[in-house]
């Protein structure tokens, strides 16, 4: 029998946490020390700054840090210590019923992009999620085309040499309706996808293996629940923003509003 062993690839993660003492720095190094798949820490209280080497997905390490008693805020991503940035990337996904997410792409070499991602209001269980070829949501997610596909194979798993580029296989959804996750692929390039869109599905991709028709389009995964345009994100240290320019909300008030609409627009929002 052959073992598998799979070697995860790390990146940095950069983060605001709300410090205020060296008191409040070493809450937040104990809590991230019972982690395990973190390998580097680095903490600034002056600028009220985390920044981590680690295998682990995002949403894993904004849990650890407010497990601190200290509100954080997701800031910028990048390669790990000594590697070249070859690009990021992230798609803001909206759609029908209520499922929303943020999904984000980091190119951390020639041959591994990673894929990190949270989407809320899902049915528990697993949904379909691809790349598509297009970027134009103005006929909402039915107008993106079919899966990134530019080597016209058909429609398999992410791990399957016959698969679409744009094959990313499913996400879990728990019991809240809530899928985190963190992908590696070794097929798609952050410069390749920018401009395209991401899909969540209904059903499960059936990742090609299935007896129906269109087990070799699209994995039989059924309605287009949620999209977003795949844009071009700032890399480490590339993000400074302490305060939304257009609105005055803070970093540390943003998650509290929509993203868009009226309720975003109320008068007691508090500056920092």
């Amino acid at each position: 029998m052959k073992l598998l062993l799979i070697v995860r690839v790390p990146w940095q993660l950069e983060f605001y946490v709300q410090l205020s003492s060296e008191c409040c720095g070493k809450a937040v190094q104990k809590k991230l020390e019972e982690l395990d798949g973190i390998h580097q820490v680095e903490i600034d209280v002056e600028k009220e700054t985390v920044v981590l080497e680690t295998t682990l997905a995002s949403s894993q390490i904004i849990q650890a840090l407010e497990l601190s008693g200290r509100r954080a805020v997701f800031k910028g991503y990048g390669t790990t210590l000594g590697s070249p940035f070859l690009g990021a990337a992230v798609a803001e996904m909206k759609g029908i019923s209520g499922v929303l997410g943020v999904v984000r792409f980091l190119q951390s070499n020639e041959n591994t992009c990673i894929v990190d991602g949270t989407i809320d209001g899902l049915t528990p269980g697993d949904h379909g999620i691809h790349i598509h070829e297009f970027g134009d949501l103005t006929g909402g997610c039915e107008g993106v085309g079919e899966h990134y596909n530019p080597t016209n194979s058909s429609h398999g798993g992410p791990d399957e040499r016959e698969r679409h580029y744009g094959d990313l296989g499913n996400v879990t959804a728990d019991d809240h309706g809530r899928a985190v996750f963190r992908k590696e692929d070794r097929v798609i390039k952050v410069w390749d996808i920018i401009g395209r869109s991401l899909v969540v599905t209904e059903k499960p991709d059936d990742l090609g293996q299935g007896s129906t028709n269109s087990s070799k389009l699209d994995g039989n995964s059924g309605k287009r629940l949620s999209c977003g345009i795949i844009a071009r994100s700032a890399g480490l240290f590339e993000n400074p923003k302490k305060i939304c320019l257009c609105d005055g909300i803070s970093v540390w008030n943003e998650r509290d509003y929509p993203v868009a609409g009226e309720s975003r627009n109320q008068k007691d929002k508090i500056e920092i």
